[in-house]
């Protein structure tokens, strides 16, 4: 073959040889009657529809992690045409009365979630040790959280791809690989709920074969990942996952979920004991688990191992609980409190980007690279200047009946 160096045609004549034998090419690959469509043409619809949905919008999903209201707004000849889709039927009905009132026709292309070629497996139970939930169905997808083996789940979607569009327990909306939930109906997901269960406690190990731990390996597990309970074989118990394959935990790293739920109770010396638990666990984004935390997947699973449930991110738990102090004023803070930092703007509101974990005597621990303590006196050793100097504020989530806060229930879990 003749190198372009060869080529007795000037570069220039070269080049534009190439693209005129390109463009008749194209042409000639092009259609020779010309695309018939005489159906009428969609146009944005005008802005008083727009602002009624944005205000819904607004009104029932002011934070899109948690819930679906994506609705847009098309005229067509006389009618205004609403695309999009929503998890929150209400929502739907009530904007569907409001733009009655516009006295224009509607017509609802509005897709309502779960969508109905679920049929009606739209619940779901997490299958491996730690599912990776992201915002996007694919692999490469950026880590939103993660959610433990036998977590229920709420299934919204499916993709042609086989990925799954679940809400977890804390309202969480993301997706997740198809390959990590096990499918099923209501009736299902109602016996799982009160079946006897097993939780694990140790940070990591293994679910066996047989109860042996020189058998082989049925699934990795860590604290927190919950099976049914069979039986107990002498000092294993014998479980089932949720898609059914058995194995055989070793009682002294798991216990049965009531006898531990009835055995914890959240208090500043359990909250910190459990939190230093997971010091030198990993950073990691979207982690929620002993595999890797992200800032507030760190205090989700403190509190998790002690029956309650938090929002998922940091900027979620700002908002709950009771403030305690806004000036750092350490005396007033106890064990368990959580610390939250970010940047004041001018306009007074906070920007919320990390969360830590209160330990007492100046000190707090929280992810950061990995999970470790810090201080907030300029003398210790382990003074965290950078943290400390963009302290916003600290809140107590010990307070029977605070609104936000999910526990952990006898039997039920969730």
């Amino acid at each position: 073959m003749t190198s372009l160096r060869q080529n007795p045609l000037p570069m220039k004549k070269f080049i534009l040889a190439c693209f005129l034998a390109v463009s008749f090419a194209l042409l000639g690959a092009g259609p020779t009657t010309p695309r018939k469509n005489n159906a009428p043409k969609r146009v944005k619809a005008d802005s008083s529809i727009t602002q009624i949905i944005e205000s819904f919008a607004l009104r029932f999903a002011p934070d899109k992690r948690t819930a679906i209201f994506q609705i847009d707004a098309f005229r067509q000849n006389n009618h205004v045409i609403l695309t999009g889709r929503t998890n929150l039927f209400g929502a739907k009905s009530f904007l569907l009365d409001r733009l009655k009132n516009e006295k224009v026709p509607i017509v609802d292309e509005i897709k309502t979630l779960p969508e109905p070629e679920l049929e009606d497996k739209v619940y779901g139970l997490v299958e491996v040790s730690v599912c990776n939930i992201r915002y996007s169905p694919r692999h490469a997808g950026e880590l939103a959280s993660q959610a433990l083996m036998g977590t229920p789940v709420r299934i919204l979607e499916k993709e042609d791809n086989g990925w799954l569009l679940i809400q977890t327990p804390d309202q969480y909306i993301s997706w997740v690989d198809r390959g990590a939930i096990t499918m099923m109906n209501k009736d299902l997901m109602e016996r799982w709920k009160v079946v006897p269960k097993v939780i694990y406690t140790r940070a990591y190990g293994s679910a066996y074969s047989e109860p042996s731990e020189e058998a082989p390996t049925v699934s990795d597990l860590v604290a927190g990942c919950m099976m049914e309970l069979v039986a107990e074989k002498g000092d294993f118990y014998q479980v089932v996952f949720p898609d059914q394959r058995q194995g055989f935990v070793p009682k002294r790293e798991a216990n049965i979920y009531n006898q531990w739920l009835a055995g914890i109770a959240v208090t500043e010396e359990n909250l910190t004991k459990t939190a230093k638990r997971m010091m030198g666990v990993p950073y990691l984004w979207g982690g929620t688990s002993f595999k890797g935390v992200d800032c507030s997947g760190f205090t989700k699973m403190a509190y998790f191992l002690n029956g309650i449930v938090l929002p998922r991110d940091a900027s979620q738990q700002v908002m709950i609980g009771e403030t305690i102090d806004k000036t750092g004023n350490w005396a007033e803070l106890k064990a368990g409190d959580l610390l939250f930092f970010g940047e004041k703007r001018e306009d007074g509101s906070e920007r919320v980007v990390h969360v830590a974990m209160w330990l007492g005597n100046g000190e707090f621990i929280h992810a950061s690279d990995k999970v470790r303590v810090g201080s907030m006196m300029a003398t210790a050793p382990n003074y965290d200047e950078y943290n400390a100097k963009r302290y916003l504020r600290a809140k107590r989530i010990l307070k029977t009946g605070m609104a936000g806060v999910g526990v952990l229930k006898e039997g039920m879990v969730y």
